[in-house]
């Protein structure tokens, strides 16, 4: 027997959905009554790791689980987890095990979407590369061959979960890594989806010009007057109006395989949308508290069957929200930091790709296409921008480098791993290495890079894959970066999504916080407010801050990310001088017109004359705090029902402050948004039951169906709102 080594800090290994999903089914209702208290008790059971890659925990006297992945590392066979306990396999030992591991992409690399002449439903033909095409002298047209199951995997007797087949060049995979804040790999998860264009939109209160949602199915809002509405089958009316123009927009997000315009999904297709429909709501109704590890093996089980009727988007959406989910409820609370819209966000797009597809629209993107690595097709010249610290979930740290290239494209180099801000302060001047060029982050982010065989992850990741080559390069003025990054209609496959950038004039401090006005022209813009991207002591965001903020009248150009929660509210990541200002930075010519604010520290000799600033401007009552929208009410709501679940949501329809809320959503112009808050709190506050007291099943679609229409409207006005602030 191979000795083991105690190691009480070894991460378990992935699991792939479908093998956890059939793991809690195998349970009595007894014991999945208490899985979710078995997993708790397995955080800080340690692990052995045995020198054959083989996983041990000890769950009891007589219970030892033994997990021993595959080659790919990852549990892809029920026979690979097993427990000595009498009850096993169906145990609760193993079941916990496999709940407390992280779950796996289950999308095999280079796997395909549907095809312009092929059904989606249909895999690819035994023994055959997926990713290659219908081959010379085949017609694209015939199906995959007689005597094969239209609606199998990718080959006979082959585990779609596995990895690469043996011979074959592992860098056709995707190559993932941890993500910042916790966000999970562009593999699995689809992003909310370019910002649509400003100029498609006609008015504050309006997203982006596209078409309605199917009419099929619970109703969403369409492209009528504000003032319109249209009653759910069976409920209440639900408003509608400019929401429903950001759908399109939302839901354009992930890579996506050529299919033929205007076919529809099978009928697999459509009852597997519908299986994930039933259990993304389930999720919803209970909300992130009450969404154990029952609710999410149903959903993680909904995701397989959608993987295998050919639904690539709607599988990496459901794994997004069990992982979101799995992050929110981290017993150890290395998830407290975890933000409630990253959850809304990843439930959102669940739920609209879903809603769709079991109404049997044909659009194209609702089939989605599996991630691939791409390598250009010359060298990549990339500049850099700037480093920004990473502060993950479950003790991770880091850094990223962002770079761009001559078209105003953005790329990323990560380095993050365990142990949190102090590695991530470290990290910020540590080596980074793509195949034999080896350099470090400051040097890189204040340089260049030119990349021949360049491999490129979806998530605008640089891979150090096999054939890969980098020169380091001169860089560029930091003034001829920046402007390129309001452009959001160039995110897609392959490439970061772009920080905000923008010229400001400091007001004034307010503690760790700095109000400024957004220079448009010769006129100062609206007040907004520049806040700390990490408050830890680590990192110098707040110091820096700070001390900008003691000098009111300064001029800088400022790079960041708009807080999720509130658009009048920049997060910036670097700074560097206004060109042409005459009150700006001044900046040592080492550090090439920026300052990565989480690493470097500005000092007295940065500042004009000396750090003597010039006196405060006179500042108005209205100019003193930036105006936030009152589209917080209804984001405030729609993460309470996420997170607190229906009852949560409830619970300000019963109260004296709903009408208040949505007086004050109708002063602010936002009409149909007021609609849809009065409309929420009402669905979530009526509970009809059936002959036996069980609440109704169509009332738990209409319930999802009212939270996805005021969360689609929100998205919508939001980017909206964001578009105009911050992209003049």
């Amino acid at each position: 027997m191979t000795p083991p080594r105690r190691d009480a800090g070894a991460p378990l290994p992935p699991v792939s959905p479908q093998v956890l999903a059939a793991a809690v089914e195998s349970l009595t209702t007894r014991l999945r009554g208490r899985l979710d208290q078995a997993v708790e008790s397995l955080a800080n059971t340690p692990v052995e790791l045995a020198e054959d890659g083989t996983y041990g925990i000890r769950c009891g006297a007589d219970a030892w689980v033994t997990l021993a992945p595959g080659p790919s590392g990852t549990i892809t066979s029920p026979d690979q987890a097993r427990c000595t306990c009498l009850l096993s396999p169906r145990c609760l030992h193993r079941t916990a095990a496999l709940a407390a591991s992280p779950v796996a992409d289950a999308i095999p690399p280079r796997q395909p979407g549907p095809s312009p002449d092929r059904d989606p439903s249909v895999g690819p033909g035994p023994g055959r590369d997926p990713s290659v095409g219908p081959g010379p002298g085949r017609d694209p047209s015939v199906g995959p061959g007689p005597g094969r199951d239209p609606s199998a995997g990718p080959g006979p007797g082959r585990d779609p979960s596995a990895g690469p087949a043996p011979g074959r060049d592992p860098s056709a995979g995707l190559h993932t890594d941890p993500s910042p804040e916790g966000a999970p790999s562009a593999a699995a998860v689809p992003s909310a989806g370019p910002v649509p264009p400003a100029g498609r939109v006609p008015s504050a209160e309006g997203a982006s010009t596209a078409g309605p949602v199917s009419s099929a199915g619970p109703a969403l809002p369409t492209d009528a007057a504000p003032s319109a509405a249209t009653a759910l089958p069976g409920g209440p009316a639900v408003p509608t109006g400019p929401a429903a123009r950001a759908v399109r927009a939302v839901s354009s997000a992930g890579p996506v395989s050529p299919a033929v315009p205007g076919r529809r999904p099978s009928a697999a297709q459509v009852r597997a949308a519908g299986g994930i429909w039933a259990a993304a709501s389930a999720v919803l109704a209970a909300g992130s508290v009450a969404a154990g590890a029952v609710p999410q093996a149903e959903l993680l089980r909904a995701a397989h069957t959608a993987r295998l009727a050919g639904l690539h988007r709607a599988e990496g959406a459901a794994l997004a929200v069990v992982r979101h989910l799995r992050a929110t409820r981290d017993p150890q609370g290395a998830h407290r930091a975890h933000r409630a819209d990253e959850l809304v966000t990843a439930l959102r797009e669940l739920l609209l790709v879903t809603h769709r597809l079991k109404a049997a629209d044909p659009d194209p993107e609702l089939i989605g296409g599996v991630p691939h690595n791409h390598r250009p097709d010359g060298p990549l010249r990339l500049y850099g921008v700037c480093r920004e610290p990473v502060v993950g979930p479950g003790g991770a740290g880091g850094v990223v480098t962002h770079l761009v290239d001559d078209t105003g494209r953005w790329y990323t180099l990560r380095d993050v791993g365990p142990g949190g801000p102090a590695r991530a302060r470290r990290a910020g001047t540590a080596h980074v290495a793509v195949r034999s060029f080896l350099s470090d982050h400051e040097r890189l982010s204040r340089g260049g890079l030119v990349v021949t065989g360049a491999v490129v992850a979806p998530d605008g990741r640089l891979l150090a894959e096999r054939g890969v080559r980098a020169t380091f390069a001169a860089g560029r003025p930091w003034a001829d970066a920046v402007p390129a990054t309001a452009a959001p209609d160039r995110l897609g496959s392959g490439h970061a999504p772009p920080l905000t950038g923008c010229d400001v004039r400091i007001v004034a401090a307010e503690g760790d916080e700095v109000l400024v006005h957004v220079l448009t022209g010769d006129a100062p813009g609206p007040t907004v407010r520049l806040a700390p991207a990490h408050r830890h002591p680590a990192l110098a965001h707040s110091a820096n801050l700070r001390r900008l903020g003691a000098c009111p009248g300064l001029e800088l150009r400022v790079l960041g990310r708009v807080d999720p929660g509130r658009v009048t509210t920049l997060r910036p990541v670097a700074v560097g001088p206004v060109p042409g200002a005459a009150t700006t930075l001044r900046l040592p010519q080492e550090w090439q017109e920026r300052a990565d604010l989480g690493y470097d520290v500005l000092a007295d000799a940065h500042f004009p004359a000396g750090a003597h600033c010039p006196p405060p401007p006179r500042v108005t009552a209205a100019d003193a705090r930036p105006v936030d929208s009152p589209l917080r009410r209804i984001r405030d709501l729609v993460e309470l029902a996420v997170t607190g679940g229906r009852r949560a949501a409830a619970e300000p329809a019963g109260d004296g402050d709903r009408a208040g809320h949505v007086a004050a959503l109708r002063r602010g112009g936002f009409a149909t948004g007021a609609d849809l808050f009065a409309a929420l709190g009402a669905v979530a506050a009526r509970r009809p039951r059936d002959a036996f007291g069980r609440p109704a099943r169509d009332d738990q679609d209409q319930y999802a169906a009212q939270w996805l229409a005021t969360a689609v409207y929100l998205t919508g006005t939001e980017a909206a709102l964001a578009r105009g602030l911050w992209h003049r």
